[in-house]
């Protein structure tokens, strides 16, 4: 059952690829994949969480351990297992572990989730008050060429100050503004997902990854700042380089709609908008600092701000003006398939992870590989198939923070020690490869419809070259500084 796990898993992942031949939507492939896992997971957990490979699982035995040695002092950890796996009530505790164990993963996901759903309506609410013109109106040029190194450097730059996610979305949002062809706009938008995931590595609030390693302490902000800049931006500059040779033309730039005329908002309102979406953009890390709260928390206070501004601000507007610029109507064009596609690959590699086989991967390139840039580099290419969050929290607890004066090989796994900022790099960047290996990614394919068979012929070398000249450069960094 361990192993049919992975199987359904891939299974899945490969009706995600296939969406456009099979003609079923990622979302419904998602969702039964998520699904079916954790309903044979929890009609086998028995047998699954017997193999003593979860490691959710193995804590909740050690600390019950714990408890019954205070009691019992003399007991030892082989009879512990006998009484343990003797009681009666055992089937009970697996039951309620899971279902725990599932709500648990459930938190995570649903702050995901309340973040893209909040930051979504945020970026509509602009763009339906025209906001975004004010950006579009300044870019001039219809080269194609001029207009990717503009946008990947606003992407990569933005991104380190909101987050990848974040500026994905935004930049989606201009993009529909400034080409009008579906396949040139699935490139820049596939490029700007390059560009947002080089942007938030280097940054300790650009992407989940690195938050993770900085909240823990992993990493320091000056430090991640001064020797991951570099490699990140070798990552974005690389495939723009090779695709300045290719990219020839100009872009054709969409006629407006009746919906998108400026009969609708005066150019205060335009300008308004766009300075109060930007500042609840930018809030969020703010919030987070100040609060500790989740940043769903922050985006879900910059929404109301917004929602409530636009409610005074349209009050006295005819009924047909008012019902297309509040909240309320612009909800309704928010992209909900797009949410499930989140929910349900969320929910599948949270079950792979609560199950132990990612646990067990760690494992394996624990016991295997003793070179930091061999492990963090193949974290990076898996993290372009399965979610990089797993995969970064299973490192740290594989590796560790070691005392500041280690030596030889654990010298690597202290504060700032290169094994941590290579892994930021890594991983925030590794997902580029796959449009479903990271959260910008996911974002670009649900709002722009694109196809991954596409993505992988037409992006994922480029990605691959990006992300091996990025860790050419960290690398020679290193030896230069040593």
């Amino acid at each position: 059952m361990f192993i049919l796990m992975v199987v359904i898993f891939i299974l899945g992942y490969t009706a995600i690829a296939l969406e456009h031949p099979i003609k079923v939507d990622k979302a419904a492939s998602a969702l039964l994949t998520g699904t079916i896992l954790w309903g044979l997971y929890a009609l086998h957990s028995t047998g699954i969480l017997g193999l003593d490979l979860s490691p959710a699982w193995q804590a909740v035995k050690d600390m019950s351990h714990d408890v019954v040695t205070f009691i019992y002092p003399a007991i030892d950890h082989a009879r512990f297992d006998r009484l343990w796996e003797g009681s009666s009530e055992l089937s009970n505790h697996i039951s309620h572990f899971v279902v725990q164990d599932l709500e648990h993963h459930l938190v995570e996901i649903a702050s995901i989730l309340f973040f893209l759903l909040g930051a979504m309506t945020i970026v509509e609410t602009v763009d339906q008050h025209q906001g975004f013109k004010i950006i579009t109106d300044r870019i001039k040029t219809t080269s194609k060429v001029k207009l990717l190194w503009i946008l990947s450097f606003l992407t990569f730059f933005m991104s380190a100050t909101l987050d990848n996610l974040t500026t994905t979305i935004v930049m989606v949002a201009l993009l529909r503004k400034l080409i009008d062809d579906k396949k040139t706009r699935w490139f820049f938008a596939s490029m700007v997902v390059l560009a947002a995931n080089a942007g938030g590595a280097w940054s300790p609030i650009g992407d989940v990854t690195t938050i993770m390693l900085w909240i823990g302490g992993q990493v320091t902000t000056a430090n991640i700042i001064m020797y991951v800049f570099l490699p990140s931006m070798a990552t974005m500059i690389v495939p723009l380089l090779i695709v300045t040779f290719t990219v020839k033309g100009n872009v054709q730039r969409p006629m407006l709609d009746n919906g998108e005329t400026s009969v609708f908002t005066t150019a205060f309102e335009r300008k308004l908008l766009l300075i109060m979406g930007i500042s609840a953009l930018l809030f969020v890390p703010v919030f987070k600092t100040v609060t500790h709260l989740p940043p769903y928390m922050g985006m879900l206070f910059g929404l109301g701000v917004i929602w409530v501004t636009t409610e005074i601000l349209h009050r006295n507007k005819p009924l047909e003006d008012k019902r297309k610029l509040t909240v309320i109507s612009i909800l309704k064009k928010v992209d909900i398939p797009t949410i499930f596609f989140f929910l349900g690959i969320l929910t599948a590699v949270a079950a792979l992870q609560s199950m132990g086989h990612l646990d067990v991967l760690a494992r394996y390139l624990d016991e295997n590989l003793h070179d930091i840039f061999a492990i963090n580099i193949i974290i990076g290419l898996l993290s372009a198939i399965v979610d990089n969050v797993p995969l970064v929290a299973g490192a740290m607890g594989m590796y560790p923070l070691a005392d500041a004066g280690a030596v030889g090989y654990l010298s690597d796994f202290v504060v700032d020690g290169q094994f941590w900022q290579f892994l930021a790099y890594c991983a925030g960047t590794g997902g580029s490869i796959l449009i479903i290996g990271s959260a910008a990614g996911v974002a670009a394919m649900g709002l722009e419809k694109i196809d991954f068979i596409w993505y992988m012929k037409k992006i994922s070398i480029l990605a691959l070259i990006g992300y091996i000249a990025g860790a050419a450069v960290y690398y020679f960094q290193m030896q230069i500084l040593a």
